[in-house]
């Protein structure tokens, strides 16, 4: 089975989906992820982050080992990976990496912001996670001086209309839920809240089947 979980609520996104991935005994991909990793990996080398050379050779040398490495999710890392992505073939590289990681067994839970819609379009099942903007950049804060980060609320809050203003607008792999995505706002419900209305989601799309 793949779970395809998209959306602009990106703050507790991906733990929504590594704990949905732990119900099920799935494995998950947190796909922004891989992008932060192709820019660490040129700026760990020095290299050049506008050099579409460059970032495609590191994103074909990704190392889904090192995916977890918490300076991925700095903002610095962050900045960069959105140099690197705006790449073609970039994207290219890494959408095939999305795919060959959904396809392989026992099942996989992707989240990012195209995969029920250009990723995983078969996806069996597909959730669309929203929350208020405001929501999203006070949990956004609380994660970044968690890790020790200087984070300004506002500024944060920025940053985010401006992501979800150019992604809804963006001529490739637009922001938009997919026909078939369940809607899940987690505006007002802490993680434990959103993992169990997504696993409610889940089994209603497996007990439609069964019954089908």
């Amino acid at each position: 089975m793949i779970i395809a979980i998209d959306g602009p609520a990106a703050s507790g996104k991906g733990t929504l989906g590594k704990r949905l991935a732990k119900h099920y005994g799935y494995r998950h991909l947190d796909t922004g992820v891989i992008y932060r990793a192709v820019a660490y990996a040129l700026m760990e080398a020095g290299a050049d982050l506008h050099s579409e050379v460059l970032a495609v050779s590191a994103a074909l040398e990704l190392d889904p080992e090192k995916f977890g490495n918490p300076i991925l999710k700095t903002q610095k890392v962050g900045e960069a990976a959105s140099v690197v992505s705006a790449f073609p073939k970039v994207r290219e590289v890494l959408v095939n990496f999305q795919r060959q990681f959904a396809a392989d067994p026992p099942g996989a839970v992707l989240d990012g912001r195209d995969i029920g819609t250009v990723i995983c379009p078969n996806a069996d099942v597909k959730i669309f996670v929203v929350a208020d903007p405001k929501v999203r950049a006070r949990r956004r804060t609380l994660e970044a001086r968690a890790r020790g980060e200087d984070a300004d609320e506002a500024a944060v809050l920025q940053d985010i209309l401006q992501r979800d203003e150019r992604d809804k607008n963006r001529a490739v792999a637009p922001l938009k839920p997919a026909p078939d995505a369940y809607l899940l706002d987690n505006s007002n419900l802490d993680i434990e809240a959103g993992v169990r209305a997504a696993i409610d989601i889940v089994e209603a799309v497996r007990a439609g089947r069964q019954r089908g």
